[in-house]
Formats: C-alpha cells, sequence, structure tokens
C-alpha cells in the first residue's frame, strides 16, 4: 500500500475536509461543469475528504515557500530510507511459515493498538522472524522502527536507541534526549498521533519495554509493537496483554535443507555424506543458528573430517554456538542456575515431582524456580518429565566443566572416567555436590574404602551398572539421592542420613535396622526401593512420616512389617510383590492416601487386617495368585465400596492357585464402581450382571478380556452412564445390542466372530454421533475401533502426506473432524497435532489407538477431535488449521546387569520419538526416552516400573523400527481423506488395503462437520480435483482448504 503525504498549498486543510469556504465554492463549480458525470465528481470529493484527514503539510501565504520544501524533502527523504528492507538471512529456511503465523496476529486491517510477543531458545531465530516481519509491514505505518538487541544496550546505551526511535519514525536526526525519562515523555509527545510500529529486539526486562513505551497507553489507533524475548514471564508482565507466539525448532525436512545449504549449497545433501548429515541434524534437533554454524564449519571437508568433526562436537561444543546459548543461563540467580545445572547432569528425562522433592530438600526452591527456566526455554515439562535440548543440556555441562581443570574441584561429575579417577584415587573435595557413576556395560570397579570421606557436601549420588567390589567405609550424612542398586556390603555403621529424599538400593545388602535408627526422623524421604533385598527380614520403623512410595517386591525373607507401618499416612504406592514368607500386615492400617498396592504372589499373607481397615481407599488393588484369598468375592466385599474394580485370574499359569468367581455380584457394594474390568475369566460365559443396572449404576468404563461370552446382553442400554466399552480376545463373541447413548468409545479387538449386524448396528450410532444435524450442541469425543483392514467410501477424498490445512470462519463456534485410523499388529502409535494460525493448541494420542497393542490383526480406528473456538484464541477473518499426524515407533530396550536372575516386563505409554534410521547408541544419555506404551522395556533386579529411573544406568541395546524402504527412508506418511456425505454412513467397503499391515499405517481425515453451533449444516460437494472446492453458508462461519477468494461455491 502506498503512502500518501498531502500538501496544502494556500488552501486550509479543514476547508478541503469540510468541503466549504472558497475550496467548496470552486468544487461546486467544477460539479456543474461535469453535471453529466455526476458519479465521477463525487468519488473526487470523497477522496478530497479522505486527504484532506492525513496528516501532511499546510503552506500558507507569507511563509517562506523554501522552509516548506526542505521540510518535505527531510520527510520524503527519511521516509525512503526507513523502508530499506532489512536482511534477513542468507538461507531463511522456514522463516516465511513463521512469520506468517506473526503477521496474522498482528492483524494490521483492525484499528486497534495490538502487541505480539516472540519467545523461544536462543538461535531458533525470534530477531530472524520479527525482520522478514517488518519488512512485510512496514509500509503500511506513519512511522516504523526496528530497535536491535536491546538487553545489550539496556545500560547507557539506551539514551542512543531512544533518539534512534524518534529519528528513524519522525524522519529527523537532529533529535537529542538528554536523561532517559525524559526520553520517555519526548517520545509519548511526539508519536502519539501516528500509527507506528515498533520492534524491540531481545527484551529480558520489563523496564526495557518501559523505556521505550512508558505504560503503553499512548499508543495511537492502529500502532503495533513486536517483542521478541527469551523469556515468555516479561511478555506476561506487560501493561497491554500481547498476543504470545513461541517459535518452533525447525522440523527435521526444514532442518536437512538449511543444512544442506551450509554445507553442500544445494538443498540435498551428496549421497555419499547422507548418513553423516542425518548424524548432524539429530545432534542439532532442529536449531538452525547450530545448523548453520556447523554446516559452514563442515563445508568442502571431506568425509574423515566430518566423521572427526562429529566426535568432536559431542565431547567440545562449538563455543561460538555455547555463547548464544549460554545468554539465558546467565540471567539466572544462584539457586536457578544451580537446579538448571543438576538437570542437566543428573536429572534429565525424570518425572517433575521427583525432581522437584529433591531439589527441595537441597533448599534450592524448586517450585518457583523450575517455572522460570520454563520460561526461558532452558527446560521443558512433557509427559511429566524434565527435558532439555541436547545443546542446552551440553552447554550446562561445559559451564561444570570450566569451573576447574581439576576433576575433584568441579560441583558435578557424570561423565564415567572422571568420575572413577576421583573415586579411585580419592581426590574429591567439599566443591563436589554430586556423582553419577554409570557404565554402559557391566564393570566391576574397586573405590577407595574413604572415597567420599572429603565430600561434605555431597547430595547426589547414582551408580548403575557398576558392581562395587569392597566395602566403603564412610558415605555423606547429607545425601538426598542414594541410588546404589547391587551393593554387596552393609552401610557403613556411622552413615545416618536425614536429608535423604530417594533411597534406591535394590539387589543390595542394606540392613535397615541400622539404618533407620530409632532416635533420628527422616522427615524428607518420600521414595524407598528395596526390591530383591534379601537381607531383609523385617521392615523396621522407617521413621518416614512423609514416605509416599515403598517397594520391597521379591524381598523372598521378608517375615514381618512393623506396626508403625500401618501409620503412614501419606503413603500412595505399595509394592510387595512376590514376599512369599510375609505373614502379615501390621494389625491396625492408617493407609489414608494409598491408592495402589500390589500383594501378587504373597502366597503366605494374611490378609485379616487389610479385611477390617477403616481406613484404606484402594484405587487400584492387584493380588494375583494369593493362596489365602479363598474367595474373591468375599474380600472386595469387605472393603470399602472401590471406584475400579479389576478381576483377573491366570490361567496361563495352572501351577497357581487362583481366585474364582462362585458368588453374585448382589453380595458386594458396588454403588461407587466407576471401572470394571474382567480379565481372563474362563468361566464366564454369560454377563448375568449386566441385566441388573442397580448392580453398578454409576458405571462408566467396562473392560472385558479374554472372557467366553457370547453376546452383550440387551440390558447395557440401561447403564445410562456407560461411556466406554472395551473387549479384547472374546473369540466366542457374536452379539453386541445397541448401546446406551451416553456411550463415547468403544473399542473391538481381536474379536474376529463378531456378527456383521452388529458392526452395522455399532456404524449406524456413531455414526449419527458424527453428523452435525443430529447434534448440534454436541461437542463430544467418539472413538470407534474394529477389526478389519477397509476404508468407508464416504471417506473418498484423499491428500498425500501426513497434515493437512485449511480455513475457517471467525464465527465459528467449535472444530469438529472425524478421521480414520488403519493400524496393523503391533503397530505403531499415531500422535495428532492440532495448530491454530501457526500455535500448536494441543498433541494427543486417540485411547483406541492406545489400546491396540498386543492385537494379532489389522484394525481400523474412528476417532473425532473437537476443539472449541471460544478458547481464547487469535481469531480473524480467516483462520488457518493444521492438522499433523505424528507416527511412534517401537522401541526394545535390552538392559544387561550383573546378577540377573529374575526379570520383569512392563509395558510404558507411546514415546514421541521420530522414525530413524536403525543407529547403534553409544551413549544411552543422550537418547530420550518418555514414558510410553510403545516401549518396551525388561527391566532387572535393580529397576522399579514406577520410579524415575536414568538414560545411563545400564547399557542399552537398542533397534529402532523403520519402514521397509531402508534405513535412511523417511517415516511412512499417511493419507488424509474428507467426505464429501457425511450423511452417508456405511460399512467399510470399496478401498482395499493390504492384509500384511505390519509396517504400515493408514489415515482418513473426514470433516463432516466444521462449525458445531454456528449455522453450517450442509454436507460436502467435492469435485474430482485432489483438493477441496471453496464452500461457504450464507453467513461465511464454515471453512474452505484454501483461503477466502471471490469465487466462492455456495450450497
Amino acid at each position: 500500500m502506498d503512502r500518501v503525504l498531502p500538501i496544502f498549498y494556500r488552501v486550509d486543510p479543514c476547508e478541503v475536509r469540510k468541503q466549504e469556504g472558497s475550496f467548496g465554492l470552486a468544487l461546486t463549480t467544477h460539479e456543474k461543469k461535469f453535471k453529466n458525470n455526476i458519479e465521477k465528481v463525487l468519488r473526487r470529493r470523497a477522496a478530497l475528504c479522505e486527504a484532506a484527514s492525513l496528516s501532511g503539510w499546510h503552506y500558507e501565504d507569507g511563509s517562506p515557500e523554501y522552509k516548506c520544501i526542505r521540510g518535505i524533502i527531510r520527510v520524503v527523504s527519511s521516509t525512503k530510507l526507513n523502508r530499506t528492507k532489512l536482511f534477513v538471512a542468507k538461507y531463511p529456511i522456514g522463516v516465511d511459515s513463521r512469520a506468517e503465523v506473526v503477521e496474522n496476529l498482528l492483524d494490521i486491517k483492525s484499528n486497534d493498538v495490538r502487541m505480539v510477543g516472540i519467545y523461544c531458545l536462543g538461535g531458533i531465530g525470534k530477531t530472524t522472524i520479527a525482520k522478514d516481519v517488518y519488512n512485510r509491514v512496514a509500509d503500511l505505518f506513519d512511522g516504523s522502527s526496528f530497535l536491535m538487541n536491546v538487553r545489550e544496550n539496556s545500560g547507557s546505551s539506551i539514551i542512543k536507541l531512544q533518539e534512534q526511535l524518534l529519528s528513524e519514525i519522525l524522519g529527523s536526526k537532529e533529535f537529542k534526549v538528554h536523561s532517559t525519562s525524559k526520553g520517555i515523555n519526548v517520545i509519548e509527545e511526539r508519536l502519539s498521533s501516528k500509527k507506528i510500529l515498533l520492534i524491540l529486539d531481545d527484551v529480558d526486562k520489563l523496564d526495557q519495554v518501559e523505556n521505550f513505551l512508558g505504560k503503553c497507553d499512548w499508543l495511537a489507533n492502529g500502532s503495533r509493537v513486536i517483542i521478541t524475548t527469551r523469556d515468555r514471564h516479561v511478555l506476561t508482565t506487560l501493561e497491554i496483554d500481547p498476543l504470545i507466539y513461541g517459535v518452533e525448532q525447525l522440523d527435521r525436512h526444514e532442518a536437512l535443507q538449511l543444512f544442506s545449504k551450509c554445507a553442500f549449497k544445494k538443498d540435498k545433501p551428496e549421497a555419499d555424506y547422507l548418513q553423516l548429515t542425518n548424524q548432524f541434524i539429530f545432534y542439532v534437533n532442529g536449531l538452525p543458528l547450530a545448523l548453520q554454524i556447523i554446516g559452514f564449519d563442515l563445508r568442502g571437508r571431506n568425509i574423515r573430517q566430518w566423521e572427526s568433526e562429529l566426535e568432536k562436537y559431542k565431547n567440545i561444543p562449538n563455543k561460538e554456538i555455547q555463547k548464544i546459548l549460554k545468554v539465558s543461563f546467565e540471567g539466572l540467580d544462584k539457586n536457578e542456575q544451580d537446579i538448571f545445572l543438576d538437570i542437566a547432569c543428573f536429572f534429565k528425562g525424570l518425572s517433575k515431582n521427583y525432581v522437584v522433592d529433591i531439589l527441595a530438600a537441597c533448599n534450592l526452591y524448586p517450585d518457583s524456580g523450575i517455572p522460570k527456566l520454563i520460561d526461558k526455554c532452558l527446560i521443558r515439562v512433557e509427559f511429566d518429565k524434565l527435558w532439555m535440548h541436547d545443546l542446552i543440556q551440553q552447554m550446562g555441562r561445559e559451564i561444570v566443566q570450566q569451573e576447574s581443570n581439576v576433576l575433584g574441584k568441579r560441583t558435578r561429575l557424570w561423565c564415567y572416567d572422571d568420575a572413577l579417577e576421583v573415586l579411585t584415587k580419592n581426590t574429591g573435595s567439599d566443591k563436589i555436590q554430586g556423582i553419577m557413576l554409570c557404565s554402559h556395560k557391566p564393570t566391576k570397579v574397586t573405590l577407595a574404602a574413604k572415597a567420599f570421606k572429603r565430600m561434605g557436601n555431597l547430595k547426589f549420588l547414582i551408580v548403575h551398572n557398576v558392581h562395587i567390589c569392597n566395602e566403603l567405609k564412610y558415605l555423606p550424612n547429607g545425601l538426598r539421592f542414594l541410588d546404589l542398586p547391587n551393593y554387596p556390603f552393609p552401610l557403613p555403621s556411622n552413615f545416618c542420613p536425614q536429608k535423604l529424599v530417594t533411597l534406591k538400593m535394590p539387589c543390595s545388602r542394606i540392613r535397615l535396622e541400622k539404618l533407620f535408627k530409632q532416635d533420628f526422623q527422616f522427615q524428607n524421604l518420600k521414595s524407598i526401593n528395596l526390591r530383591r533385598c534379601e537381607s531383609i527380614t523385617k521392615l523396621p520403623n522407617l521413621c518416614a512420616p512423609n514416605l509416599e512410595y515403598l517397594d520391597l517386591s521379591f524381598c523372598k525373607n521378608l517375615v514381618e512389617c512393623h506396626e508403625s507401618i500401618g501409620f503412614l499416612h501419606k503413603l500412595q504406592k505399595f509394592y510387595l510383590i512376590s514376599c512369599e514368607k510375609l505373614q502379615n500386615f501390621p494389625s491396625h492400617l492408617m493407609w489414608k492416601s494409598l491408592n495402589f498396592m500390589d500383594v501378587s504372589f504373597c502366597s503366605s499373607l494374611d490378609f485379616s487386617s487389610l479385611l477390617v481397615a477403616k481406613d484404606v481407599f484402594f484405587e487400584g488393588l492387584y493380588s494375583y495368585c494369593c493362596k489365602n484369598v479363598v474367595d474373591l468375592e468375599d474380600f472386595i466385599y469387605k472393603l470399602p465400596p472401590p471406584e475400579i474394580l479389576c478381576i483377573y485370574t491366570a490361567k496361563s499359569r495352572p501351577w497357581c492357585e487362583c481366585c474364582t468367581i462362585r458368588k453374585s455380584f448382589a453380595f458386594l457394594d458396588l454403588t461407587n464402581v466407576q471401572n470394571l474390568d474382567l480379565s481372563n475369566v474362563g468361566n464366564l460365559i454369560e454377563l448375568d450382571f449386566l441385566k441388573k443396572s442397580d448392580y453398578f449404576p454409576v458405571l462408566e468404563r467396562l473392560f472385558i478380556n479374554e472372557i467366553n461370552i457370547i453376546t452383550i446382553p440387551e440390558s447395557i442400554t440401561k447403564f445410562t452412564r456407560l461411556e466406554t466399552l472395551g473387549i479384547k480376545c472374546c473369540q466366542y463373541l457374536r452379539e453386541i445390542p445397541r448401546l446406551p447413548q451416553s456411550i463415547r468409545g468403544v473399542y473391538i479387538l481381536n474379536t474376529h466372530s463378531l456378527h456383521p449386524q452388529s458392526s452395522n448396528r455399532l456404524f449406524s450410532q456413531f455414526g449419527a454421533f458424527w453428523q452435525p444435524r443430529q447434534n448440534p450442541f454436541d461437542i463430544e469425543d467418539y472413538e470407534l475401533t474394529l477389526p478389519g483392514s477397509e476404508i468407508p467410501k464416504w471417506f473418498n477424498h484423499q491428500s498425500v502426506g501426513n497434515s493437512i490445512s485449511f480455513w475457517v470462519g471467525r464465527d465459528c463456534d467449535y472444530l469438529k473432524f472425524v478421521y480414520c485410523v488403519v493400524l496393523g499388529p503391533e503397530q505403531q502409535y499415531v500422535q495428532v497435532s492440532l495448530k491454530f494460525n501457526g500455535i500448536k493448541l494441543t498433541d494427543w494420542t486417540p485411547f483406541g489407538i492406545g489400546w491396540t497393542a498386543g492385537v494379532t490383526c489389522n484394525h481400523v480406528s474412528f476417532f473425532t477431535l473437537v476443539y472449541p473456538m471460544s478458547k481464547p484464541l487469535n481469531l480473524f477473518e480467516w483462520n488457518r488449521v493444521d492438522i499433523e499426524f505424528n507416527p511412534f515407533v517401537n522401541i526394545h530396550a535390552e538392559c544387561i546387569c550383573p546378577h540377573v536372575q529374575h526379570l520383569s516386563t512392563y509395558t510404558l505409554p507411546p514415546t514421541s520419538i521420530p522414525v530413524f534410521p536403525i543407529c547403534s547408541i553409544s551413549d544411552p544419555s543422550c537418547l530420550e526416552l518418555s514414558n510410553s506404551n510403545s516401549i518396551e522395556t525388561t527391566y532387572t533386579d535393580s529397576d522399579s516400573p514406577s520410579e524415575g529411573s536414568h538414560d545411563d544406568e545400564c547399557d542399552s541395546s537398542l533397534s529402532l523400527c523403520t519402514s521397509p524402504m531402508g534405513t535412511n527412508y523417511p517415516p511412512p506418511q499417511p493419507q488424509v481423506t474428507v467426505p464429501d456425505d457425511a450423511s452417508h454412513i456405511s460399512l467399510p467397503s470399496s478401498i482395499d488395503l493390504p492384509n500384511n499391515m505390519t509396517d504400515m499405517f493408514e489415515l482418513r481425515l473426514g470433516l463432516p462437520s466444521l462449525g458445531i453451533g454456528s449455522t453450517v449444516s450442509e454436507g460436502f460437494h467435492l469435485g474430482s480435483s485432489s483438493m477441496a472446492h471453496n464452500y461457504v453458508s450464507d453467513d461465511d462461519s464454515d471453512f474452505n482448504l484454501y483461503s477466502p477468494s471471490k469465487k466462492m461455491r455456495k450450497s
């Protein structure tokens, strides 16, 4: 848009605007002269009126003309210079899409005052994005200014920045500001009438914004302010609430393109360098700054040099990258720096709450410190675990290494060789706060007997995969975290760690009566893991009133528990698996916080005290193969009314004396049962209890696994609160009736005898849920999973790739989509991401997909996504929606540790590790594994299924599942489809998929309704092209797959 600067030469602007006086008479004469073209004259009148409203120059008779001309030249010249484009980047890969997001947030067409904050980790490109946005929109304002590096110039140079701001916007080089406070007033006085664009780059404190904008209450309508920062908290303290955009790292394809440009001067790497390129991209993990620095450094070098550089970067970080990343660290106070370094060196990947308890005992105040680290993008929390970028972790560890050239005088030791040298040569000091001695393979070591004698300030001791062959004579009493599995000697007699928070000593010869001396209290102790400690015969008084987690599984010689154990009011999880000699619980149980207990295979245990306990409330109780529980129902009957009831038998272990069901459910108090799980109850052939809905009046979720039932009773419709029905491996099941209207999810897995009529019925019922006109105000999510490998023919609109984008109108109340996913046996999980105007709103894995673990055939899953547009969103006339499907991989990790005698397998929830080529991981600490269903981990004696564990604790032999096309082939790409007739629901037909789905999956996206609660009511009409046509309702509240055009298709 061109800028108009009117000049009023010997005419009053007021007369022009009001079209009166001599100017008005002249217009009237002009109008009479062109009376045959009156429309043209009226347009001229309107244009003159609008021009007179703009700021410009007024030349009056008597004043020197040269002064007016000089002023015009100065402003016009300055304006031209001011519009010179800023240099953005040599290779602006990924910049356009992110700048577009910011431009949408600015919404230039609206006449309000708006602030937009851009925040991210240093080196991701917030300044680059701001430059690109400036080039796009600067010409649309009366004046604009881009102030670089505000943080660095916030001292004595702040006055120069104030002068620069005034000069750039007003077009004058004569401004002089004598103090910061005067500068604030001058800026307000001179700019309050102008529509301005101001970009403040790299701000880290509120006063840096106030030095230019004061209280931000004077900005003229239409003005825009963009602030870039590394600290999100700064944006939340502004006087005007900004729209905040967190810049994401480059995805793998963008990273590959940028790295290739820098290293090879082209978009793709050379074939011989492909494998090394992938390793560098994995190391850099989407950080543009590092991709460019390393890429340029490798340009023109041979393969051998590349290999050498890769090893060097892993051990010696690049100084230029570290300098940029270190800025955020230097802005922390001492406590926050210590929290960051502890996480970087020891606690990355562990549960947030777990780490908070440990750091709180170190007086580091993590409840306030960790959120600050998150705001500064130094760490992030995913699935309740603490993570950080690999280069950020490397930066933190490098800071510790720079503390001293003497290993024993550093505060933290995590490198195996460094820790071993200090512990064998006895060169430690009171500087050391934490030691991690973790080997990649089982190792025997002999440490100095008093290796820890000089380490009076040691707080963390972590030993994994290392067998200590000699007895330690001293351990510091100030320890907060002791992780010492397989230690074959008693602890030192003078060891009394009263500040201890976590004790993990599985497979050790610990003597509890000596550790927990009766004269001492362990107020901080929250977690104890003593699995497979055969030296334990009695659980003494632990003197730990705040204990939350206790694991004594496989302590085969444990006979009794001290009475005080029954008074652990805060105990939440208690594991006693296979304590075969344990006979009795304490006589009085006051476990008010207990939510999970596992006493499986406790063959001698008497449950009488548990049956009479009044203050025990279980969310989960597991009691597999307990001989003394003769009648399971009597046992359940005497417990307080449960919310979750799980009934299992172990038919796969015929040698076990397992529980059987002999009585009616009528004898049980089931009024509070919301979850009912029946598994492997082979003697059940009818679900008679479902015929009486008063047995389970509040039942919400029913799961049936490996039961010989033939039909689900018709009476299931009377369970008006039932939301979830899961049926797995019920080979004889043929009939499923119509389900209650409350149903939201149905999962039929490995059940091949189901009659087609039942499948039809389920499709019909869920099809009604998916119809926009059936339930205009229904905002629930629905999921349906059935055996099969075909897609319904109404999903016939396809787009190759793993994502789809489209536009929705401002008036949409809800976004609602229907997807279809086909998964093979033991197939990859799928995470779905939703972005709105470039901002990620949610990530989720549909439950029906997560429950398919262990299936032996192909299954089709349908699920919906509903997102309310009423949530705080940055709404424009048209809004871009991006939906992406991310596949997960299955990871099998075999832990190799000494003295492995018993193995227990646990399945964890899905991880978000992308598909990479098969590789050998030499340093397991660099592999981030979140808790995941797709991770199948074999735990050794020293592991616990519920506690956080370290990536470095064992030598992991890893194999990552890849696509069948080869190791360098990208992840399988889903296909996305849109239904063209949402009213047509039928059984799967027309689209055949391969029978063997082991290494692939297929996705379909259906959009039967966007804008639930709006006026959208009709279905879609799609043409033969591969993209959807535009479609709008009369109120423009629907969507289209392109931005709006003049030619709209109406229905």
